[in-house]
C-alpha cells in the first residue's frame, strides 16, 4: 500500500491541532481567570482535555504517518 496515506493520519493531525488550541486556551484562562468563574472551574478541564487530545493526536500522527 505504498503511496497511500491513512485517514487516521489526518484524524491525528486534526486532534493534534484542536488539542493544542484547547490547551492554549486553558492555560490562558489559568493566567487570566474570568470575572465570574463557571461551576467546577477549579478543575481546569480545558488543560486536561486539550492535553489528552494532543497526546491522542500525536499518537495517531506518528503511528499512521507514511513511510516513503
Amino acid at each position: 500500500m505504498r503511496g497511500h496515506t491513512s485517514i487516521w493520519f489526518f484524524s491525528g493531525i486534526l486532534l493534534l491541532c484542536y488539542g493544542l488550541l484547547i490547551t492554549a486556551t486553558g492555560l490562558w484562562e489559568l493566567v487570566h481567570p474570568p470575572a465570574v468563574e463557571p461551576v467546577l472551574w477549579q478543575l481546569h478541564a480545558p488543560i486536561w482535555w486539550g492535553g489528552m487530545m494532543t497526546a491522542g493526536g500525536l499518537f495517531y500522527t506518528i503511528r499512521f504517518r507514511s513511510h516513503h
